[in-house]
């Protein structure tokens, strides 16, 4: 049997994909400013500076779009975490260290330009959302508890993550109903799509190099994947709200997070594997028909909270 390929063995055969992978990176990355996408002009100061502190007449946003929009900014804000995993589990030589650069360099805009624009337009409580961002980032983020750690099972995660929070940061631009917010989430998802791809290329890549080891870790990341603000204050509340309204919910996550990515890396179609592999593979397989169900029940049982919830509307209105 063949043995597993160590983390030094994996960077230093996947390093020249990586060099071809940062350097279409860097081809494709268009330069944009946060400054760019924040109505400086709505700003005022607050009671500190003689003017008038934040109350929620002030937002424009629903309590769907709050929740979705302070969840989002909180995850990004939790980047020293994520530099740490990264940092930590590539290298810090050659393309490993300008992708890992590179890479929380562009993440960092995105919590800058959302936190500017939260509270200039005064959408959120501003000492709420900092008092959250405290607990946050103290807590920190680490990987999910009975995944190994590693450079696969980071690559793997993070290339689950980055498309994960492309739907979501889309899904938020929507529900804001506000062109300015759209336009600034939508740039970020479109950052967040560039990185998806940097780090689907390299696991497909590694999955061609090692496809029993490398399945193993992508299966290991399916079944444990959680959103990586799941520890932040009030995400079960946030994350029913945004899965109610659609903004992320399992139907998303398996079918334009998941299934993409699996489909893209020819999990169910690969001939390479071997017994061992194989094995995983039928694991997986019966994981995501589980998650389909899943899926399915909980788009009923959502369907009939939302036909209850418009009756008693009607009911008040009449």
């Amino acid at each position: 049997m063949a043995r597993d390929l160590t983390q030094l063995e994996l960077l230093q055969e996947l390093l020249p994909v990586a060099e071809e992978n940062v350097n279409r990176h860097l081809s494709m990355a268009k330069e944009w400013h946060p400054h760019d996408y924040v109505p400086w002009d709505e700003g005022r100061n607050f009671a500190e500076l003689g003017g008038i502190d934040w109350d929620p007449a002030q937002s424009r946003l629903d309590e769907v779009a709050k929740a979705a929009m302070i969840t989002n900014l909180l995850t990004e804000d939790n980047l020293p975490s994520y530099h740490r995993e990264i940092a930590e589990n590539f290298s810090q030589d050659g393309a490993w260290g300008t992708w890992v650069g590179r890479w929380t360099a562009e993440e960092n805009r995105h919590g800058i330009v959302m936190r500017d624009y939260l509270v200039v337009t005064r959408a959120v409580d501003p000492v709420q959302l900092e008092q959250f961002r405290m607990e946050h980032m103290t807590n920190g983020f680490s990987s999910p508890s009975g995944v190994e750690a590693g450079f696969l099972h980071s690559v793997a995660y993070v290339t689950f993550q980055e498309l994960a929070t492309r739907v979501s940061h889309r899904n938020t631009g929507k529900a804001c109903n506000e062109p300015i917010a759209d336009k600034m989430l939508q740039r970020i998802a479109a950052d967040e799509n560039l990185h998806m791809i940097f780090y689907r290329n390299m696991c497909g890549a590694a999955l061609d190099l090692a496809p029993d080891q490398v399945l193993e870790a992508i299966d290991h990341v399916v079944q444990n994947f959680q959103m990586p603000g799941a520890g932040m204050p009030n995400f079960r509340r946030n994350g029913v709200l945004m899965a109610k309204h659609g903004i992320y919910d399992l139907r998303q996550h398996l079918e334009e997070v998941v299934m993409p990515v699996v489909r893209k890396w020819n999990v169910f179609e690969r001939n390479d594997f071997t017994a061992r592999g194989e094995e995983i593979r039928e694991g997986l397989g019966k994981f995501l028909e589980n998650l389909d169900a899943q899926a399915t029940k909980f788009e009923e049982q959502r369907d009939r909270m939302l036909a209850r919830e418009a009756k008693k509307r009607e009911q008040r209105v009449s």
